[in-house]
């Protein structure tokens, strides 16, 4: 069983980064086009209409299982990460180690919590135009 985890995993990786690339954008919009130029060959009948629909149809299904298998494990270990630099750091609330199980309220309440902290100490905010500046050390060359 474990296998067929990992076999899924490595498929949904590799079909997610492949999908995500120009290319697979390019070849999606070819497919469109063709079919499109193919409509007057077949006279825009029904089983012209029907095979588009069709292909679409079942690509966008499985493409959302991929898709979440991904996103679920990128979040997953992104939470670990974050978790650990919470467990690290010396002033960090313990309580947002846990976050993801909060209520809706409890989370409201802590974001106005950080809304406040925000307001109270505004040196503690990034001015727009400072974060914005490119130090001249750092601009890119010409």
């Amino acid at each position: 069983m474990a296998d067929r985890k990992l076999w899924f995993v490595h498929f949904a990786q590799w079909v997610s980064h492949a999908t995500g690339r120009p290319i697979a954008f390019l070849l999606a919009f070819s497919s469109i086009v063709v079919w499109g130029f193919t409509g007057p060959l077949f006279g825009f009948s029904d089983t012209w209409q029907l095979v588009i629909n069709t292909a679409t149809t079942i690509i966008t299904f499985l493409m959302v299982f991929v898709i979440q298998n991904t996103q679920n494990r990128d979040t997953a270990s992104l939470h670990i990460k974050i978790d650990e630099l919470i467990r690290v750091t010396q002033k960090a609330r313990n309580v947002l180690l846990n976050l993801e199980e909060l209520d809706d309220g409890e989370l409201e309440r802590l974001h106005r919590d950080f809304q406040k902290l925000a307001k109270e100490r505004p040196h503690l905010r990034l001015k727009r135009a400072e974060s914005d500046e490119t130090p001249p050390e750092r601009s890119p060359k010409r």
